[in-house]
């Protein structure tokens, strides 16, 4: 048991290991580390939090994170409109987007089906995604999800729903292997995987 001499350092150090992947030992290094600096340091990062809490949005059109309504990627006229990009989460779009071989749009679920977890396909953004594909201009929808049990869930169901709609329907070439979750896999097999993929139907043979 650590013996934090003040009760304001305890405090810190408590929310500070709130957050995932930072321990008491961590989160005490950090508090320690801030108090050795100027006090604008810690100012500026307590107001960058807030800042971020209170006013980040979610993209209206594909769930992303933005400081508007519509995010800089949904509303550049650079992006082609007619390709679509299903992720799981933000982290994701910053993996693919990261490679550089991707410039289309996207559509965040905000996660994948896992009935273990209570997560059924009413709790992800798939609804708002069958009517983008109705009312915009999309040709392709690229399935871009983790490579798990789960993910090839999501996969299909989100095929099944969009099959008798006249859209292409392709999935991420499986350079990224099996089990893989996507923000992990190196910028080269992501890239790779984004520009060789393949149509979806072929997959359910396999």
């Amino acid at each position: 048991m650590i013996n934090y001499a003040s009760r304001l350092l305890e405090s810190a150090v408590n929310e500070l290991s709130r957050l995932p992947g930072i321990g008491k030992k961590t989160a005490l290094r950090l508090a320690l580390h801030l108090l050795k600096k100027d006090p604008t340091v810690a100012e500026a990062l307590g107001n960058s939090i807030i800042q971020l809490r209170n006013e980040i949005m979610f993209c209206k059109v594909c769930h992303n994170l933005s400081d508007a309504e519509i995010c800089e990627i949904c509303s550049s006229p650079k992006r082609n409109e007619k390709l679509v990009c299903v992720v799981e989460d933000i982290r994701d779009v910053m993996a693919i987007e990261n490679t550089g071989q991707y410039n289309g749009l996207y559509h965040i679920l905000g996660g994948i089906i896992s009935p273990m977890d209570g997560i059924g396909p009413a709790d992800l953004n798939i609804e708002s995604l069958i009517r983008r594909i109705d009312h915009e201009s999309i040709s392709e929808v690229i399935m871009a999800l983790s490579t798990t049990i789960e993910g090839d869930t999501t996969n299909f169901y989100i095929y099944k729903r969009l099959k008798d709609r006249p859209v292409k329907i392709t999935t991420i070439a499986r350079g990224i292997s099996v089990g893989d979750e996507l923000e992990y896999a190196d910028e080269i097999t992501l890239g790779r995987s984004i520009l060789n993929r393949l149509p979806y139907e072929n997959t359910l043979d396999a």
